[in-house]
């Protein structure tokens, strides 16, 4: 998901995601199902590299770690949230 500051930086991060095989899917909205951890590395890299301070970009990403995770880039920040399941769920 991408909410870029401007017009200078939704071209740029357009022209990165398709580089690296994204498609678009709806109006801010990219997917691509075969990344690796490698390639989301570089990927977060060169996202730095085109973005400023206003611009915040969202990474969900399945599995990492056999879990659900939201990488999100704000306010040139990188931040990891991993989701797991509430304590004690599927432990029958």
């Amino acid at each position: 998901m991408l909410d870029p500051g401007g017009m200078e930086s939704a071209q740029a991060l357009a022209s990165i995601l398709s580089q690296y095989g994204f498609t678009k899917v709806q109006r801010a909205c990219w997917e691509n199902t075969a990344l690796t951890e490698k390639r989301l590395h570089t990927l977060k890299k060169d996202i730095d590299r085109v973005t400023d301070y206003y611009d915040v970009v969202r990474l969900y990403q399945y599995p990492v770690q056999g879990y659900f995770g939201i990488s999100e880039l704000s306010k040139k920040q990188w931040k990891r949230c991993i989701l797991r399941p509430p304590a004690g769920e599927g432990s029958n």
